[in-house]
């Protein structure tokens, strides 16, 4: 045998980025956090629906200028544009309107705890939506004790006294579109040649549509256009609606769905403390131990068993070999980038709620 041997590919390591992703987590944080707050101001200004569709409007502009910037085209193909009108109502229009409708009658705190459920849902619908879910007793335990949080931030033992049963019903039902919508895309566009930026940019400007239809049959124009609501509008469809999408984007790419996902657990404290700090809203002991018990329930119901775990590596080994990546030992990296293994995965990124 000849002694001479092919030269290995060369090692390319990962783009380096800006910003640590640890910074780029507690951005995304602090922008979804204050979400709740920047309603509460938009909704002192205008309707709900106006607010929405003024944070739908500003969303858009910033993923259309992403997809000009990448050179990225919007998705083809009439089933596609069907199955992301669906997820436009169910993820944006829907949920977006509701918060912005409970917060006329319930604090903005109230609402971000609300909020911190959507991972108590999802795991509740994908018990029986989603076959590779299986229930596990963490998870179920988890779920129990989410939903005994939500009581004790509700004050149950007190008959929910004070409380605006409308306005918080709404706010869990916007918490609860969010899995429901999740789950839809997954089983209807996990298999998309299209990317996510595609994908999602053509979701909010359907959602757009969607609220530019409805929003003149239900509200009048406004008299005026106060300053400071119609600053929060832009700033929640901005940052809290465009540019945190893109940031999402990229903290999936780099440390995985699972990881990026933990902002969920950030964004009720950061709403409570900002709701209390800026607004003056009042604090009972009850809604900051329940925030923290759903908090932890909602992790729990994030746990995967060993089950779970034999079924990802049984998935990924299924795989064929020339789809996976080569594995260089030689190459040390502090965060390597964690790209999603699976069309289910790769959506995983819509779990967070994007409020």
């Amino acid at each position: 045998m000849s002694s001479a041997t092919a030269s290995p590919p060369p090692v390319t390591a990962p783009p380096r980025r800006a910003l640590d992703w640890r910074l780029r987590f507690g951005v995304l944080s602090l922008i979804w956090g204050f979400s709740f707050l920047l309603i509460k101001v938009g909704t002192e200004g205008y309707a709900p629906f106006q607010v929405t569709l003024g944070r739908l409007l500003f969303g858009t502009a910033v993923l259309a200028a992403a997809m000009a910037v990448k050179r990225d085209r919007l998705p083809r193909g009439a089933r596609t544009w069907g199955h992301l009108a669906v997820a436009g109502f169910l993820l944006n229009a829907l949920p977006f309107s509701l918060f912005a409708y409970a917060e006329l009658t319930i604090p903005s705190t109230l609402a971000g705890i609300c909020n911190a459920t959507s991972p108590l849902w999802g795991m509740a619908l994908s018990l029986v939506a989603l076959s590779e879910d299986r229930p596990t007793r963490l998870r179920v335990a988890g779920l129990g004790i989410g939903f005994l949080g939500v009581l004790t931030v509700l004050g149950a033992w007190q008959g929910f006294a004070g409380l605006d049963a409308t306005g918080t019903a709404m706010a869990l039902l916007a918490s609860l579109s969010y899995p429901i919508g999740w789950i839809y895309v997954r089983r209807t566009l996990a298999g998309s040649s299209h990317s996510h930026l595609s994908l999602t940019g053509a979701q909010l400007m359907l959602a757009t549509v969607q609220l530019a239809v409805v929003t003149p049959l239900f509200t009048d124009a406004p008299d005026g256009l106060p300053v400071v609501p119609l600053l929060a509008v832009a700033a929640l469809g901005t940052l809290g609606t465009g540019f945190a999408v893109l940031l999402q984007y990229g903290l999936v790419a780099e440390v995985g769905p699972t990881t990026a996902q933990m902002v969920t657990y950030f964004i009720p404290v950061i709403a409570t403390a900002a709701g209390v700090a800026i607004l003056d809203e009042s604090l009972t002991w009850s809604t900051p131990v329940g925030a923290l018990i759903v908090l932890a329930g909602a992790a729990l119901t994030q746990g995967r068993g060993p089950g779970a775990r034999s079924r990802a590596q049984g998935r990924r080994r299924e795989e064929p070999r020339a789809e996976m990546p080569t594995r260089q030992a030689t190459t040390p990296a502090k965060t390597p980038t964690r790209q999603a293994t699976t069309p289910a995965e790769a959506l995983d990124q819509q779990a967070t709620p994007q409020v």
